[in-house]
């Protein structure tokens, strides 16, 4: 199955979780592409010493996980893209929904 995460929280456990689900995924043989949309482009900053957020976000890319983050919701925060969640637009989340068989929000 083709599963696509949209994370809009920059909640650490939500966030979390969200990688989480998707790790679990991974591992029974989903295809998983996230999409960071408005607070969810803030991810990389959200560690905390309950909510290993990079932790899970490294294990769901080593696992061919593939992540995105909106690029104009990168700029409203005067941030850039990283080698991890590389600048995306609307034409790749749409692409997203288009080939994925579920689509669940965070």
């Amino acid at each position: 199955m083709k599963i696509g995460l949209i994370i809009y929280s920059n909640d650490p456990e939500t966030v979390w979780n969200a990688f989480r689900f998707g790790n679990f995924a991974l591992k029974e043989g989903d295809e998983v592409k996230v999409f960071l949309l408005g607070k969810g482009v803030e991810c990389e900053s959200l560690d905390t010493d309950r909510f290993k957020i990079m932790e899970q976000i490294q294990s769901f890319v080593n696992n061919n996980g593939k992540i995105f983050a909106c690029g104009t919701c990168l700029k409203i925060r005067q941030s850039e893209g990283s080698e991890i969640c590389p600048v995306s637009t609307m034409r790749d989340l749409y692409k997203i929904m288009q080939e994925c068989d579920k689509i669940v929000t965070f």
